[in-house]
């Protein structure tokens, strides 16, 4: 029997609290960039562990942001995943550079490093790893590369909050990184992210991400503000306002909290699944620890009698939300035409991406809600055998 309700994947847990802290925000006649904006940053660095933070309208902002402040441009080369959002690759375009894609490990589906280290070339100015669903990418032999070759690094943590590698948070090391918080994310400011780094790098990317205006631009409306500023770059608009950063505030304030039913609800299907021979549960290894953004579940089609649509299809009849995470970039028309990619020229990304399927998980999960994931998923491979 389908569940009555729709089960929503990835909806957001709004309280009451980040409510008040938003009209507050209304009432104070300041509702863009201001004093909240500030203090967001300022406890969102010491959250993570970062030397600095900058608050943004999106992580695909933080990642633009960052490589412009890196100065990579025209001529450069920036290697990343294909196994990821469109705006990581975006965004190497953007900058004038040429995407260059590694393939990725079988297991967890981060950027491969030995894959990565065979298209190096002496164009190569910067790796983009993906902290995928929410695992921690192979830093250790990343960094090591790009200490090689003198490259610098960009991690795209848009999955990765509040994940660690090695026993240190992402986002606390001395690479620039870009989280975000868009709505369906572990915590939200509907819209939203935020970049980390170094402070001198920071300051640079705060000039950049509004306009190329002079440090602390946005004060001139301020009490005792001054007019007067000046456009040192051709910057962009990529500022978070107050109102958002009122839902961050709360949101950060409650992570731990939002982790801890993550978990709860990992290992009920960990525990459902582990025995299913058609079924691959995500991975962990050993010297990470996920975020758990998603729990992306993969069939193993030989044991199966339908492929992963309709897998999904069964399960929206069921009242089960899912999605795929996700299409990789080499199959998509702009990237596939521009540089002639074949789906097989990455192997390993787009044999995964046929049997992908994330499963809903998300603080609002009740356990009658994973009950009712867990018996529709079984239900399925139990009545589509091969």
């Amino acid at each position: 029997m389908p569940r009555a309700a729709y089960l929503k994947f990835s909806p957001p847990f709004i309280g009451e609290e980040e409510i008040a802290e938003v009209v507050d925000t209304l009432r104070t006649e300041w509702i863009t960039t201001g004093p909240k904006t500030k203090r967001f940053e300022g406890e969102f660095a010491e959250y993570v562990g970062a030397e600095a933070a900058l608050a943004l309208n999106s992580c695909t902002a933080g990642l633009h942001t960052a490589l412009t402040a890196l100065g990579i441009g025209p001529g450069d080369e920036v290697i990343t995943t294909p196994m990821t959002f469109a705006s990581t690759v975006n965004v190497i375009e953007h900058v004038g550079a040429r995407p260059v894609l590694a393939d990725v490990l079988p297991d967890v589906l981060t950027l491969d490093p030995a894959r990565t280290a065979a298209v190096v070339t002496a164009h190569t100015k910067a790796l983009l790893p993906v902290h995928f669903a929410g695992h921690p990418a192979e830093m250790d032999p990343l960094t090591a590369l790009a200490e090689t070759h003198g490259l610098a690094i960009v991690e795209d943590a848009a999955h990765a909050l509040p994940a660690q590698y090695k026993g240190r948070t992402i986002g606390a090391g001395h690479n620039l990184t870009a989280f975000s918080f868009y709505a369906t994310k572990n915590m939200t400011t509907s819209e939203g992210g935020m970049l980390t780094g170094p402070a001198a790098l920071i300051d640079e990317a705060r000039v950049i991400s509004l306009h190329g205006m002079s440090r602390d631009a946005w004060k001139r409306y301020d009490t005792g503000g001054n007019w007067f500023y000046e456009v040192v770059c051709p910057g962009y608009k990529y500022n978070m306002t107050d109102i958002q950063a009122s839902l961050g505030l709360w949101q950060l304030r409650k992570l731990a909290r939002f982790q801890e039913r993550r978990h709860e609800v990992v290992a009920a299907y960990q525990a459902a699944f582990a025995g299913c021979d058609a079924l691959e549960t995500p991975s962990e290894h050993p010297e990470a620890a996920s975020a758990w953004h998603l729990y992306t579940l993969r069939l193993r089609p030989e044991m199966l009698r339908i492929e992963r649509d309709q897998f999904i299809r069964e399960l929206h009849a069921r009242n089960i939300g899912t999605s795929v995470h996700f299409i990789p970039i080499h199959l998509h028309p702009y990237y596939r035409e521009k540089y002639g990619f074949q789906p097989e020229d990455f192997p390993v990304a787009y044999a995964n991406y046929l049997r992908m399927v994330s499963l809903p998980l998300n603080p609002h999960l009740d356990d009658a809600d994973v009950a009712d994931v867990i018996e529709a998923v079984l239900e399925i491979v139990e009545a589509n055998r091969a």
